[in-house]
């Protein structure tokens, strides 16, 4: 059996663990040793840890507590945004040597469409080699790569020999690839997905494979005709150099918990400036807030309202995220607040790009 896929040569560039390595570059001293960036064990989130530390099980996400217990001689770090910037961009620039289909997703990764590119190279996986050793050599850091026929199978595939590894899935490797992919390991399904999968007795690719779309659908909303597709090779969504943000965002953790909703208003107060601010320089608005709200036991909760006009004024973000605040009793001293702004006014490419069908039996150098 064959399946129609966009013909096209993908890179995924994954830098490995970017901050911690950033922070080992600049201080030799912290090589070789378990590091987090983060703000510390008592009240901080770790943000990013170094190989070293996740061999003791060190995490982004978790509690600086917890990972000083997981492995008591961790190091903290404090973050330096401004430094990972400055090396990103570097990073970038490199990427446009060869193609200007660059897709940031974050500081430290970023799909490439080298289809069609300056170094008339006809190899992806030559021309992602070369790209690593160029940002090992002017940069001092390691990435990892994954190489595919579109986005999705190179974001996995750039999991798959790291640190400082690449791998390749040719278009003939695709439906094997897939078929015996574990589960938690599609990209888009997380852990809550991966379990509700394994009790419908959905391990692998080929279990995905067996359920119908209906099925699927069923059992995941529209999340399931995502699946449904992605585990036969088809995603077609392009490199996109110019990403449309869906949402704008601003947050606090704070030092000692909230307690009271009159103590919080003074923190909203500063997070609705906050992101004004963000709003203004990308000229931004939106219709939909969002408050999100951590407590103490680290439970999260977002309370959201959809206005029927754009707003980008913080005056009218802090009146409903007011609003929000106040529309349920606090369950717990808070520790975490932020507000975001969705429905955004920027304006949706209709167009449809064109897309060249290639059954996966035709050898495509890679």
């Amino acid at each position: 059996m064959s399946y129609n896929f966009t013909l096209r040569k993908i890179i995924h560039v994954d830098m490995d663990a970017f901050y911690a390595s950033v922070e080992q570059l600049d201080n030799p001293t912290l090589k070789g040793k378990p590091i987090a960036v983060g703000g510390g064990e008592h009240r901080g989130v770790v943000s990013a840890a170094s190989y070293e530390a996740r061999k003791f099980g060190v995490r982004s996400a978790m509690s600086g507590f917890l990972a000083k217990k997981n492995c008591p001689d961790l190091i903290f770090v404090k973050p330096n945004f401004s430094r990972y910037k400055e090396i990103s961009q570097s990073i970038r620039k490199i990427f446009f040597d060869y193609t200007d289909l660059v897709e940031p997703l974050s500081l430290d990764e970023a799909y490439l469409d080298v289809t069609v590119n300056k170094k008339g190279n006809p190899s992806a996986s030559l021309i992602a080699k070369e790209i690593r050793n160029r940002i090992y050599n002017e940069l001092g850091l390691t990435a990892s790569a994954g190489i595919s026929i579109n986005k999705f199978i190179a974001k996995v595939a750039s999991d798959y020999n790291k640190p400082n590894g690449q791998k390749t899935v040719n278009p003939e490797e695709v439906i094997t690839f897939l078929e015996d992919l574990e589960i938690r390991k599609f990209y888009g399904v997380g852990k809550v997905t991966a379990d509700k999968m394994y009790r419908l007795g959905i391990f692998t690719g080929k279990d995905l494979k067996q359920k119908s779309i209906s099925y699927l659908e069923d059992n995941f909303g529209k999340s399931g005709t995502y699946y449904y597709n992605v585990v036969r090779g088809i995603h077609n969504s392009p490199v996109k150099p110019n990403r449309t943000p869906k949402s704008v965002g601003a947050e606090r953790t704070f030092s000692e918990n909230l307690s009271s909703e009159i103590f919080m208003l003074e923190r909203l107060e500063n997070i609705a400036i906050e992101l004004e601010k963000r709003l203004k320089k990308y000229k931004l608005a939106g219709k939909t807030i969002t408050l999100k709200i951590k407590y103490s036991d680290f439970t999260l909760h977002t309370r959201s309202k959809t206005l029927s006009y754009f707003i980008a004024d913080k005056d009218l973000i802090l009146e409903t995220a007011k609003e929000l605040l106040y529309q349920e009793k606090m369950e717990n001293s808070v520790r975490l607040l932020g507000i975001s702004l969705a429905n955004l006014n920027t304006e949706k490419n209709k167009q449809k790009e064109k897309e060249i069908p290639v059954s996966v039996q035709l050898k495509f150098d890679f």
